[in-house]
């Protein structure tokens, strides 16, 4: 099944803003799903809101998201609510929530804006030098130690290997998922953002248990705009580990080398 019709909602009758999500089987990191998955959930419901809040006729694509994963999502079914907390002129702000079991296991507040200012733009970053996608090969489909959900994502490591006692916790790897859907969307987007491993393994040289527990993404391509069978280069860098957690920098490019998105993330040290 592909990765759009697996995060598709159904509407719950009463008041708008409330959607049951099926979270699938075979897509968990740990004890629960995978969070890039359940961040494309909150997503998802966040944009089927705004295409009935905002005027008629007014796009307006995902700009931000700050996300915090509570607990656990487990597989079946979960209710997700929505708010529109405010719609302006050029931005709308919505928070959601996902619950099972009457808990909040995840909750995310996002952005909405139409474009504005285009004479004035600029990116004082750069891609880092890496071998292009083709030249690296193809991973297998199982992968041993990696969680259930990567099997689901195309990786092709291009720097950095996890639990292999560097001095310096960068990664660099090439990823996409293999079964995207038709288009590329903020929901793939923001899953792809969480698809890699902290780059804290690269210094470890034994694995050390981490989990997300905040998460913000900022989309500057319009992802509408990508193939998405497109692979995207993620890097990642940790600037950081102190008192049990680890600060993780992230960003996305395209092998045009256009950046697509920022993300960070933070992570915590289990045991």
């Amino acid at each position: 099944m592909d990765f759009t019709t697996l995060t598709s909602l159904t509407p719950l009758p009463g008041e708008a803003g409330r959607f049951q999500a099926d979270v699938p089987d075979g897509w968990q990191q740990g004890r629960g799903a995978f969070g890039g998955l359940v961040l494309a959930l909150l997503t998802r419901a966040i944009e089927r809101l705004a295409a009935t809040s905002l005027p008629a006729g007014e796009q307006r694509r995902l700009r931000a998201l700050t996300a915090t994963l509570c607990g656990p999502t487990m597989v079946g079914p979960a209710e997700i609510q929505v708010e529109a907390l405010r719609v302006g002129s050029g931005v709308a702000t919505y928070n959601a929530r996902l619950l099972q079991g009457g808990e909040v296991q995840a909750q995310a507040t996002a952005a909405l804006g139409r474009d504005r200012a285009q004479d004035l733009a600029f990116l004082e970053l750069e891609r880092p030098p890496v071998t292009p996608w083709q030249e690296l090969a193809p991973p297998p489909v199982e992968v041993p130690l990696a969680p259930a959900f990567f099997r689901h994502v195309e990786l092709r490591p291009a720097g950095g290997m996890p639990l292999s006692a560097g001095d310096r916790s960068l990664t660099l790897n090439w990823l996409r998922l293999r079964e995207p859907g038709a288009a590329r969307d903020a929901a793939s987007v923001v899953a792809l953002a969480d698809a890699s491993w902290p780059s804290t393994f690269v210094r470890l040289a034994e694995l050390r248990p981490m989990s997300t527990v905040a998460f913000t993404v900022e989309l500057v391509k319009d992802p509408a705009s990508l193939d998405p069978r497109e692979p995207l280069l993620h890097v990642g860098r940790t600037p950081v580990l102190a008192g049990g957690f680890a600060i993780e920098l992230r960003e996305l490019w395209t092998e045009a080398g256009e950046l697509v998105a920022l993300n960070q993330q933070t992570f915590a040290v289990i045991r």
